[in-house]
């Protein structure tokens, strides 16, 4: 009879089940713990297990030992996941789902649960039943570092007015000069006090934690990752990038929802166009921008001159954003059909294969919200960026890629808001017509972001190889889940 040391490392993986941005790389992570021999189990929904279920498929098919479990959501949920705000957070997951999570804990018995941030009670829970907690962060060491010195240090609330720059402290590599504002900084690191209340919550959780892992790797952040283990004082496992681990034209074209237009016809279009001039926009998953802002950044993309392809997400297919029985054009008039027409631009109104058009040889440039999933997948596939962060920690990304990294230009956003539009223009037509001309018309001082890119983006495929950092840190910490046991 086998030995408790010589059985299988088995891990549960607990995404959070609102957000596809959380649920994508932590999907990733899973699969990839898996490839390295581990028993993994994903807890869900039956909803969100028909997003991953193909992929988890093929893995079994290869032999590898992972599976799905899914829970109930409890009565008046259902409808909620469609809503998002950092109040919901605690009303909905904190407790509603403690019961049905704590009870399949309670029965199997993992020997480690990774779990997203957003679950801060399961901390307690592990602890109570002797099952290690691993946080699940799905952004990177930078803006987690850059929120540790507000919290710590609150220099946001030592400036005369909400406009006027303050820089971090405490933060390495001072050299980049990295400064914000308050209206560049996430309302409950300012204003709110129930968000604040979560944010605490999530912070002591982690400390009450066995550790973090991290969707990045050390030649992205090295002296970040320094900051956070000995100054913030974590223990720290960087995977990634784990989307990396999606290597077949399926894994790629399938990652995440259903696509509005297919694969095959995108690839198509993006086939006719000349090498590296296509800007590809995108806001990410959850961002929904307002009307007015989606008219004037239709207007910019057009008085470029520059191709396109812009998933534009919430956008109603009939172009008109309908309020209290008025409409609002959401696009120019004939806008749609003149794209059309010329071949200057594809609108993708829903879900986008991104990791297949971020590869592509016409793709020359990205505008992102800068989210960290595809702040990261923009790195790696070589491409210069325009920054126009919108919410959560993505002005903190935002000066990553721009001051750190060096691989970016600023669209020019200054204000932070919710994951919610609200009726404002934030960024001028001008602003996003100069920006777009600037990184699409090419010159050396894109060819050095372009070259910084690459020379990031061949580190991380190194990291993920037999033998680099990330691979090491998923070995790691395996071991260490077997010696445990001990």
């Amino acid at each position: 009879m086998a030995s408790s040391e010589d059985k299988k490392v088995e891990i549960f993986f607990l995404p959070w089940i609102v957000a596809r941005g959380h649920m994508i790389p932590m999907i990733d992570t899973a699969r990839l713990f898996a490839s390295y021999g581990v028993k993994v189990t994903i807890l869900t929904t039956h909803d969100n297990l028909q997003l991953f279920q193909d992929g988890v498929d093929r893995d079994r098919s290869l032999g590898r030992d992972i599976d799905f479990l899914t829970f109930d959501l409890p009565e008046g949920c259902e409808n909620l996941l469609s809503i998002f705000t950092i109040n919901l957070n605690e009303e909905l997951f904190i407790e509603k789902l403690r019961e049905p999570i704590e009870q399949i804990l309670r029965d199997r018995r993992p020997d480690c649960l990774v779990s997203d941030m957003f679950y801060p009670w399961t901390a307690e829970s592990g602890a109570r039943l002797g099952i290690p907690r691993i946080v699940f962060h799905v952004t990177g060491l930078f803006p987690l570092c850059c929120e540790e010195a507000t919290r710590r240090h609150a220099p946001q609330h030592k400036v005369d007015s909400a406009k006027a720059t303050f820089a971090l402290p405490g933060l390495p590599n001072p050299n980049h000069n990295i400064e914000f504002t308050r209206l560049k900084t996430q309302s409950w690191l300012t204003t709110e006090p129930k968000g604040a209340k979560v944010f605490e919550a999530i912070v002591d959780a982690e400390l009450k934690s066995h550790g973090v892992i991290i969707n990045s790797y050390y030649d992205l952040e090295a002296p970040y990752a320094e900051y956070f283990k000995n100054d913030m004082g974590r223990k720290l496992w960087l995977v990634g990038p784990v989307y990396l681990f999606n290597k077949n034209y399926e894994e790629k074209a399938q990652r995440g929802e259903k696509n509005s237009i297919g694969g095959v016809t995108i690839l198509n279009w993006l086939d006719s166009k000349e090498p590296k001039s296509v800007l590809y926009v995108s806001f990410g998953s959850q961002v929904r921008m307002a009307p007015e802002q989606f008219f004037v950044l239709a207007e910019a993309l057009e008085a470029s001159g520059h191709s396109f392809i812009w998933v534009a997400r919430y956008m109603p297919e009939s172009g008109v954003h309908k309020e209290e029985g008025s409409g609002r054009r959401v696009l120019p008039e004939g806008f749609e059909e003149r794209m059309t027409k010329s071949g200057k631009g594809l609108i993708v109104r829903s879900w986008a294969p991104q990791l297949l058009i971020l590869e592509h040889r016409a793709v020359g440039g990205f505008m992102t919200h800068c989210g960290w999933n595809s702040t990261v997948e923009g790195i790696c596939a070589c491409l210069p960026m325009i920054t126009w962060p919108l919410a959560a920690e993505q002005f903190f990304i935002e000066s990553l890629v721009v001051d750190v990294l060096k691989t970016g230009i600023r669209v020019g956003n200054e204000e932070w808001m919710s994951l919610h539009w609200e009726p404002k223009v934030t960024v001028t037509r001008e602003k996003v017509e100069t920006a777009v001309k600037r990184l699409m018309g090419g010159g050396g001082e894109v060819e050095e972001m372009r070259r910084r890119a690459r020379e990031l983006s061949e580190k991380a495929k190194k990291a993920v190889e037999p033998g680099g950092s990330s691979d090491a840190d998923v070995v790691g910490l395996i071991n260490e889940l077997k010696s445990r046991r001990k």
